[in-house]
């Protein structure tokens, strides 16, 4: 019978292909349990929870692996496992943090391919923050809440200020904050921008303005500059908290600009008689308009009309605008409240014996008595208060004064004022006036061609809009002042002192050939200076009606 010898020899039990593929996937994962476990605390989400579930997701796909006889059956059991485990923590922890610290979002895995920092540098508008202690601020890491609050000023600030926005205002509304810009005096909404973003810009706002930014509540206000072209630009930041969150406004701070009597936008015969003041009888002129209608303008203009050489000049104001070279500002700061009054102040600078003297804010009865004194002594005194018209301004100094004699006797004149925007000279449109319009207002119909209007905007042949680069599409650029005033002679002082009412002062101020604010706005926008919509918009506004309520004797 045969002997069958059989031969055993030693051999691998394990593939080393599938070991190798085994010990990959176990070092994928022990990484990944210990990113989830340091990740969840800095999310600030549940550490245990999302710990374990990884581990048993991981430990139970290796077992099933292990066990199920196909291997290449296992792998993706396994793979599956951890990558949904991992999944569903990422989509959980990227709903609890902002937006650019996500992971596996479409931004993240771009920017695993490119130099971010490099990036953010070349992302500046060429704008660059000084902070209120004067000092520049870098660029900030990427990835960090301070990125965010850079990234969105570059953006804002570049918009606004191409755009010329004076003033900014920033409200809270649910889930968005609502943006409203005002250039040339008018208010235009802008598209609102989400809650998040914004929260993180006013963050950015507060450190550079040097505020508490862990302070939500109390108005705080500060100040900081952007450096643009290598000229500075200084805005003003006031936030304060309401019911919807906080609110936020930013102001631009501009210089002062001076200007003499012949850049204030008068007419010809007003000018005339602006500049005639100077050498005429000395007395009482008394300049008014609304709020914000560049009184404070007008004011120093009238001041700077005088020779200062000659003559020694004092003002009495509550807020300097701006330093007037060779004129002696006196200013009421709150800690003159606590010792004197505002009318005792203007008493103690004439002590000083100027010849020409300007007041500010002459409501108060003492200081308006004061100021008919002063021009009694044979000095050239200039007042301001806010009116609707120069007959309501004449009203109102009868009231301040209570004496009817001396508030008419030693008055000179009245101006009253208000600002209009000017039309786009590079995208104004003409079109034919109404004549009947022109008629009414003694303007000759046959001398003017063409009345102006904002253009409108115009398309590309792909339905773009195309926006005129000097105004932006507003269809104005920069504002000018229109002016009612009249001088007032000896006759009409008479016939001022016998007047009963609003209508009687109204009849002799047109008997003195005075032209309303509305016939001089219609004279600008014959000059094709600006629209009869804007002047519509500009006299429309509340009080602007003086002639209702009955004069006070």
């Amino acid at each position: 019978m045969p002997t069958i010898t059989a031969t055993i020899q030693m051999g691998f039990y394990i593939s080393p292909v599938k070991l190798i593929f085994f010990i990959l996937g176990l070092l994928g994962w022990l990484p990944l349990l210990k990113w989830i476990n340091q990740d969840a605390v800095k999310v600030k989400t549940n550490v245990q929870y999302w710990t374990l579930a990884v581990f048993i997701a991981g430990a139970a796909g290796l077992v099933v692996w292990l066990m199920i006889p196909l291997f290449i059956i296992g792998l993706p059991m396994y793979i599956i496992a951890v990558g949904a485990t991992a999944i569903v923590y990422i989509m959980h922890r990227n709903s609890l943090v902002t937006e650019f610290e996500k992971v596996l979002t479409k931004e993240h895995i771009k920017s695993l391919f490119v130099d971010e920092q490099k990036q953010a540098d070349k992302m500046t508008k060429g704008l660059v923050f000084i902070t209120a202690n004067k000092n520049k601020v870098p660029v900030p890491m990427v990835k960090t809440p301070e990125f965010s609050g850079y990234k969105t000023s570059q953006e804002f600030f570049d918009d606004a200020m191409s755009r010329r926005a004076e003033d900014i205002s920033l409200s809270p509304a649910d889930q968005q904050y609502n943006i409203l810009y005002v250039i040339d005096g008018s208010a235009e909404k802008q598209q609102p921008r989400s809650r998040e973003e914004i929260e993180y810009f006013i963050r950015y706002l507060k450190n550079l303005s040097d505020l508490d930014i862990e302070e939500h509540r109390k108005p705080q206000t500060g100040t900081f500059s952007i450096l643009k072209d290598g000229k500075s630009y200084k805005w003003e930041v006031s936030t304060a908290g309401t019911s919807a969150g906080e609110q936020v406004r930013l102001k631009f701070v501009a210089e002062f600009g001076f200007k003499m009597l012949p850049d204030l936008g008068l007419m010809p015969d007003q000018l005339e008689k602006f500049q005639n003041i100077a050498n005429g009888p000395k007395g009482l002129f008394l300049i008014t308009g609304a709020k914000k209608s560049g009184i404070t303008t007008t004011f120093y203009s009238l001041l700077r009309n005088h020779d200062p050489f000659l003559n020694n000049i004092n003002t009495l104001e509550k807020h300097v605008a701006g330093e007037v070279p060779s004129i002696t500002q006196n200013v009421f700061s709150l800690s003159d409240t606590g010792t004197t009054t505002y009318g005792k102040k203007f008493q103690s600078i004439l002590r000083t014996g100027p010849d020409i003297i300007g007041v500010e804010h002459s409501e108060e009865k003492d200081v308006a008595k004061l100021a008919c004194s002063v021009a009694k002594d044979g000095k050239m005194t200039y007042a301001t208060f806010e009116a609707a018209s120069a007959i309501d301004a004449l009203a109102k100094w009868l009231s301040f004064v209570g004496d009817r004699s001396l508030a008419i006797d030693y008055l000179v004149g009245i101006s009253n004022q208000r600002l209009v925007r000017k039309l786009c000279e590079q995208c104004r449109q003409p079109y034919e006036p109404n004549k009947e319009l022109l008629r009414k207002h003694n303007i000759p119909a046959d001398k003017i061609k063409a009345f102006y209007r904002p253009g409108e905007i115009q398309h590309d042949k792909h339905n773009k809009s195309i926006v005129c680069p000097h105004c932006q599409g507003t269809g104005f650029f920069g504002r000018m002042a229109i002016f009612e005033m009249i001088i007032i002679d000896d006759e009409t002082k008479k016939l001022l002192k016998q007047a009963k009412s609003l209508n009687d002062i109204s009849s002799i101020f047109r008997r003195a050939r005075m032209l309303y604010l509305q016939e001089q706005a219609i004279r600008k926008v014959a000059e094709g200076v600006t629209s009869i919509n804007e002047v519509i918009r500009t006299l429309s506004g509340p009080g602007e009606n003086a002639k209702k309520p009955p004069a006070k004797s």
